[in-house]
């Protein structure tokens, strides 16, 4: 019996009073925008808040849990991940609407173009950035997604999660602590929905600058390549990009992995990238960018689950620390 087939199987009471979608042994390359990557013992799909709700307190508090959105800013390591794999459905946790007050209401599995859709629609500007930010917006909450100049901790009004114990919880701007890319916000906490405030303006002009997103994204990044988006987090007076350029590290290949040659912080899987290929490569810039500049690259992109034996990576490939 699979490892996965033996947790749905001592799960088989909370496996009966849940609605949602129990998947043992999930592949996890399917989900993920690198599409690579090994399997979750069991993917989670509630169909509501109240499924989450229940399927939380009936959890058995010694099996992990880890949340993931639609996979565009995440790495899975080959060995796949432990425990219970939770992602939010579209049709429970999608919607977005106006709700008066230059405010928007989103679910977390709502994608980030799908707000700037929504606030153009209802003439609020400020959420412009967020045509240009291929995630959802559970995930823009947790990592203070940003773009063109604007961050979430800006719109961000209030935000809706459940703890490992499934109790509700009601967060304020000043709850999330944002910082640049991060949010102090408790580990365990899911978020599910966002109030959002933008303030009035014209739809030609919020138009005009959703255009000139896209048009960037167009010009800049590698959009139609197996991405994950921004590899590091920009530090602190310069730009990641241009680090890994001085480093040497353009176009530079491991295995099926590449630092794309047209935005040379984005990596990509160039079609037969493994998970240890690309979190090699991402261990090797950070190595090279070190002893070039003296800079330690932070990584933005999420890496979760276990290592292959025999495959693991060591920051920095262990060494320069």
């Amino acid at each position: 019996m699979t490892t996965g087939a033996a947790l749905l199987e001592r799960l088989s009471d909370l496996a009966d009073a849940v609605r949602g979608r129990l998947t043992p042994d999930a592949p996890m390359d399917a989900i993920t925008w690198f599409r690579a990557g090994g399997p979750a013992d069991l993917l989670f799909q509630p169909a509501d808040e109240e499924d989450l709700s229940v399927f939380l307190k009936m959890l058995p508090q010694d099996v992990p849990v880890t949340v993931v959105g639609i996979g565009s800013n995440l790495l899975v390591r080959e060995g796949g991940i432990r425990g219970v794999v939770i992602r939010l459905s579209a049709k429970g946790f999608g919607s977005v609407e106006a709700i008066g007050g230059n405010r928007l209401r989103a679910g977390a599995a709502a994608p980030d173009k799908r707000v700037a859709a929504a606030a153009l629609e209802a003439g609020l500007g400020g959420f412009h950035f967020y045509h240009g930010i291929p995630g959802a917006i559970g995930g823009a909450l947790r990592m203070n997604a940003g773009a063109n100049g604007v961050e979430t901790r800006e719109r961000v009004v209030s935000v809706r999660a459940f703890d490992r114990q499934g109790k509700a919880h009601e967060l304020t701007n000043a709850d999330m602590g944002y910082a640049y890319r991060h949010s102090s916000a408790a580990s365990d906490l899911i978020f599910v929905a966002a109030e959002f405030e933008g303030y009035p303006e014209e739809r030609d002009t919020i138009k005009a600058a959703m255009d000139a997103v896209q048009t960037h994204r167009e010009t800049v990044q590698p959009i139609r390549e197996k991405t994950g988006g921004s590899t590091f987090k920009n530090p602190e007076g310069t730009s990641a990009w241009k680090e890994v350029d001085k480093a040497g590290c353009r176009g530079l290949m491991i295995g099926g992995a590449q630092m794309s040659p047209m935005h040379c912080n984005f990596m990509i899987n160039t079609g037969s990238a493994t998970g240890y290929d690309l979190e090699f490569l991402g261990e090797t810039v950070r190595a090279r960018v070190l002893e070039n500049s003296g800079i330690r690259l932070e990584w933005e992109i999420k890496r979760i689950g276990d290592f292959k034996p025999g495959r693991e990576v060591q920051p920095f490939l262990g060494q320069l620390l």
